[in-house]
């Protein structure tokens, strides 16, 4: 993982300064606003460094504490590297203080978890998942709840066909209990093996007592040729949903500082994790490398780059993953008493037989060998095979919960793209050590310099792959109800700019209401103050810096209709004065969205950086804010003076 070091600016913004934000409070930092021009290198600087957290367990499973950093050695690629940081974390210190709430109509993409050991996320994946173990996990999880102790900071995600945030961090088991409650069971929509036993009659199973007819042969042929693409076609849809739903945990938890345990609930997906059985340093074994886990889609250049770009998010976030297989222990369906499958006798039936059992062996030794290998490489665990769920929930998250934070800059310092490979050793004999085994040395998401994001989209043709990327990454930022990305940290104030019994018959500037929506409308002021951290600034030919980013507002009805879209693209042109200003005191910007007047809904609010294709997002409820005092703000004064809305 490569982290580099973020300066994040420390807001004091008050209630009367939200409440009173208008195109004034954004001059100061906005008055060079003016339209951008072709970059050149960027000014952000970095430096490379890898931290890597290790759990140590002795013989029975428990965590070992006490260990300095003279008892461990690492290497990299087998060079040995030296410790920049040393630090151990437990569940033995004391939790650290909650944060004080923010004032009325203030909001924040800043995850509110204080510092000080690691956080649990549980990944409920019904994606994945056949309908009657999710319903075991749910007895499971609740069963472990009633019994955790309060303190261990815990989030709960769900996964269908997108990535949804079910409850936020909180420390009390009685909320996520509360949580979990409201949580239903539900068959995937992608899914077609719902039941999960594996065997799945076809469209040629109809003309099997023809199959010695020519006639049929190649019908029957064709029919199954036609079953494996759509099965192979399902297989890549739930992968690519599962891939998205990594990014965007790794994009909505990258500010909490620290290890991250993510506890992956799922029957997982079968990849050909055994493609390539041997490493690069020539050995026969046949167990699955991290090299073959981190490039599973050889065959598919299009899902590689994206495979490869979403474990380098997890790795820079510090996201261990905890995978948790919630079959347990599992009967060959072929012996179910439940099977619908007829073998029937003679040597057809005794052949079908067979190979269902050698599908379901294969099957489930790719989907278990997807999820050990994804733990060994992320530094987590993998339970497969065990019905007591509640126990393997309790022992993930304490191993998690107990670990050491090495880091260092490796002495390689060329950015390759290559695969390092990480080795730890502890001095001491009888313990048993849990740690990402390596890392792809990428440099940190590239800068595109040669314009904006929105015109080189423009100018590709719809089907080009760096065109998709961006939909897909607008798509999963942009969704109702999905985690908030913080790669741009920010603060932002909401109020309505007209009473209640004063709506207006029209939309405001940059905004485009859906065909369906109807007014009246109420219009808001949204204002935000920017961490710079998070924006690209570059130098530009004409010696002056530059900075583009999109601010950004979503209109949802509770439902997750989409009624109103706002979009203000900011191109900043200024010096260094107007840089150090913005560390300072944030980026301020204005921008106003128009709501339907009536009934509930929901604001996406988000800044969108054009040239690294990152993001920062909130979500804010019509009744949070409705009944505030209205702001007095000029009403077709939608950007700030000298910058440009395209």
């Amino acid at each position: 993982m490569q982290s580099r070091t973020r300066v994040l600016v420390l807001f004091s913004l008050t209630a009367a300064f939200i409440a009173q934000a208008t195109l004034l409070a954004g001059r100061s930092t906005a008055q060079a606003m003016g339209k951008g021009s072709q970059a050149v290198p960027t000014l952000h600087s970095s430096t490379q460094l890898v931290v890597v957290d290790v759990v140590v367990t002795d013989h029975s499973g428990k965590p070992v504490h006490g260990l300095k950093a003279a008892d461990f050695t690492l290497t990299e690629n087998g060079a040995g590297q030296r410790l920049r940081s040393f630090e151990e974390h437990s569940t033995l210190a004391a939790p650290p203080a909650p944060e004080p709430p923010l004032p009325a109509g203030v909001f924040t993409n800043q995850p509110q978890v204080q510092p000080g050991g690691a956080v649990t996320i549980l990944l409920l994946d019904s994606l994945n998942t056949p309908t009657k173990d999710q319903t075991y996990l749910h007895q499971q999880l609740m069963a472990y709840l009633k019994t955790a102790q309060p303190g261990s900071r815990t989030a709960i995600f769900g996964l269908s066909d997108h990535l949804l945030l079910l409850q936020g961090f909180n420390a009390d088991p009685a909320v996520l209990r509360k949580a979990m409650e409201k949580i239903n069971v539900k068959a995937s929509t992608v899914r077609s093996d719902v039941a999960g036993n594996g065997i799945q009659d076809s469209a040629a199973d109809m003309f099997e007592n023809s199959a010695g007819d020519v006639a049929f042969a190649e019908l029957i042929a064709n029919l199954r040729q036609w079953d494996a693409q759509q099965k192979s076609q399902e297989l890549q849809m739930r992968a690519k949903y599962t891939i998205d739903a990594f990014n965007q945990l790794a994009r909505s938890l990258a500010a909490i500082p620290g290890r991250k345990n993510l506890i992956w609930f799922s029957a997982s997906f079968p990849l050909n994790v055994m493609a390539d059985t041997t490493d690069n340093l020539g050995s026969n074994s046949t167990t699955p490398t991290m090299d073959s886990f981190l490039n599973p889609f050889a065959g598919e250049a299009d899902m590689s780059e994206e495979f490869q770009t979403a474990m380098a998010r997890l790795a820079r976030s510090q996201i261990a993953v905890y995978p948790i297989d919630v079959r347990g222990v599992m009967q060959n369906p072929v012996f179910a008493a439940d099977t619908t499958r007829n073998y029937g006798g003679g040597a057809r039936g005794t052949a079908r037989m067979a190979a269902d059992q050698s599908q379901f062996i294969n099957d489930t030794a790719a989907e278990n060998g997807t999820m050990t290998v994804l733990a060994k490489a992320t530094g987590g665990r993998a339970y497969i095979g065990t019905n007591d769920l509640t126990q393997a929930v309790k022992e993930a998250v304490d191993q998690g919960s107990n670990f050491y934070s090495l880091s260092y800059s490796p002495t390689d310092s060329n950015m390759d793209g290559k695969l390092r490979r990480i080795k730890v050793q502890v001095g001491h004999p009888g313990v048993t050590l849990a740690y990402r085994t390596g890392y792809y040395a990428v440099p940190t998401d590239a800068v595109k310099t040669s314009g904006l994001i929105t015109q080189t989209a423009a100018s590709a043709g719809p089907n080009d792959p760096s065109v998709a990327a961006l939909r897909s990454n607008l798509r999963l930022a942009m969704a109702r109800g999905a985690p908030a990305p913080t790669d741009i940290l920010f603060r932002v104030g909401v109020v309505p700019m007209t009473a209640v019994d004063n709506p207006q018959e029209t939309v405001g500037p940059n905004n485009t209401a859906a065909a369906k929506a109807k007014g009246p409308w109420r219009r808001y002021s949204v204002n935000y103050q920017i961490d710079p951290a998070g924006l690209v600034f570059f130098r530009g030919a004409d010696g002056k810096i530059h900075a583009d980013f999109d601010l950004m507002v979503y209109v949802y009805t509770p439902d997750g209709d989409l009624m109103d879209v706002s979009h203000n693209v900011q191109s900043f042109t200024g010096d260094d004065e107007n840089v150090r200003g913005f560390y300072q005191h944030g980026i301020v910007q204005h921008a106003e969205v128009s709501v339907p007047a009536k009934g509930e809904h929901i604001l996406r609010i988000a800044v969108h950086d054009l040239h690294r294709d990152h993001y920062g997002a909130v979500e804010v409820a019509t009744s949070q804010v409705k009944n505030l005092a209205p702001v007095d703000a000029p009403a077709n004064a939608a950007v700030a003076p000298g910058s440009t809305a395209k």
